[in-house]
């Protein structure tokens, strides 16, 4: 690494501080020249010969301009160093540093994680525990990973997340969860506070750096697809329960993928496939105001706003989209289906990624079976009935049957057209 490429240290350091730090550490920091922190964390250290700076607000604006060299960001130095809460390669700073300049020009050193202290602290193995982040999501997302008998841990944004959470919990059917709060874990201001959820005090005092552990007490919920309708809000536009969880399937969630959700209508499809896999990404594409809002809160509610994005009406709003980590691993087209969206959905899908269309008219079915004929692929009709009273009896009350089209996507785009019979 040479002098004219900036190197970058992240150190962990917990609220032990300088007494946590192994003598290696204690070395790499007395050798450093500049030392950017928050000033909580910059305050454990003892005197240091560095220049220390605390981040500005916003610190990712600050980061960046760190990170690209912007002229005054940081004084010219071979090396960095960037202090980060316990592990900064888990949910923290040093993975946000590595994925915007690359591995080869970072080097870690970690300290325990708020993860491992918490469950130390309470007895838990770390490995059956699902830990998320409110640092940079919103609370809600303790709502993917919530389910009776699961521990769940949260990292806090600061002071307000605990009372945020309880609501959440409380409302969804786990009040009678036990909900300890673990602020500065590990030193020497340590505070545990425990309760059950639904007799957290809101207003009880927490120090901003905290984590909260759920252990779950409440409803089962799934992650996999096919959740009733009254999940979601809506206005009848929305795919059904049993197409819904078919529909997922066929699109095959699986990591960090990207999926356009064409005529979003409730949202419901791409939600699924969020819930489906914490690794996925969304982007519904609806024309309709009123519609767009359901989206949002609908994303909310099931935990996934962060990973969605919105955008207006399709195909128009493609290019709103034309972005390398928008370029979508999947497509379902669910409303407003015709050849030209067809095809320019087709167009903008990656290679090697996977389309799905449902049609229920016969024209929009009948166009399904001319692209089945041009495309091969998999072209399915599926009826539905429920049963449902008649009088004193029951009897099979048929929802519209639905034809689906899923391919996938040749690598070759010169061919245009998929290996007869892939599904």
């Amino acid at each position: 690494m040479s002098a004219a490429t900036p190197g970058f240290v992240v150190v962990g350091i917990g609220a032990d501080g300088w007494d946590g730090l192994s003598p290696r550490v204690r070395a790499e920091l007395r050798s450093a020249a500049v030392i950017l922190g928050s000033q909580r964390q910059l305050d454990l250290l003892p005197a240091l010969p560095a220049t220390t700076i605390d981040w500005r607000s916003p610190m990712s604006a600050h980061l960046d301009a760190v990170l690209t060299g912007a002229p005054g960001a940081v004084p010219a130095s071979p090396r960095v160093h960037l202090l980060a809460s316990g592990d900064p390669m888990f949910h923290g700073l040093g993975a946000t540093v590595v994925r915007a300049v690359g591995a080869e020009r970072v080097e870690v050193f970690p300290a325990v994680s708020s993860a491992s202290l918490a469950c130390a602290h309470l007895g838990w193995d770390l490995a059956e525990v699902a830990v998320v982040s409110a640092v940079t999501a919103d609370p809600e997302i303790i709502l993917t990973e919530v389910t009776d008998g699961r521990r769940v841990l949260v990292l806090s944004r600061d002071a307000s997340t605990p009372a945020r959470v309880a609501e959440l919990l409380a409302a969804h059917g786990f009040g009678d969860s036990t909900f300890t709060v673990l602020a500065q874990l590990g030193g020497p201001r340590q505070q545990v506070t425990a309760s059950r959820v639904g007799s957290w005090d809101p207003g009880a005092r927490v120090d901003p750096l905290n984590v909260i552990a759920v252990d779950c007490i409440g409803p089962r919920r799934s992650a996999l697809p096919g959740r009733g309708e009254d999940g979601f809000d809506h206005d009848g536009q929305i795919t059904k329960s049993t197409i819904r969880a078919l529909t997922v399937c066929a699109l095959a969630p699986a990591g960090r993928q990207t999926l356009w959700d064409i005529g979003s209508g409730s949202g419901a499809v791409a939600i699924e496939w969020l819930r489906a896999d914490p690794g996925g990404r969304a982007v519904a594409f609806e024309q309709d105001q009123t519609r767009s809002a359901r989206i949002v809160a609908n994303a909310r509610r099931h935990g996934v706003s962060s990973r969605i994005g919105l955008r207006g009406a399709a195909p128009a709003a493609f290019s709103d989209s034309a972005t390398e980590t928008d370029t979508p691993d999947a497509v379902f087209v669910g409303g407003g289906l015709d050849a030209a969206l067809l095809a320019a959905a087709w167009a903008a899908l990656r290679p090697g990624g996977r389309l799905v269309a449902n049609a229920v008219t016969i024209e929009s079915q009948s166009l399904l079976a001319d692209w089945h004929r041009t495309h091969a692929g998999t072209l399915r009709r599926v009826a539905v009935d429920t049963a449902a009273p008649l009088g004193r009896y029951l009897a099979w009350r048929p929802a519209l049957p639905i034809v689906t089209w899923a391919g996938t996507k040749p690598s070759d785009t010169e061919s245009g057209s998929i290996p007869s019979g892939a599904s």
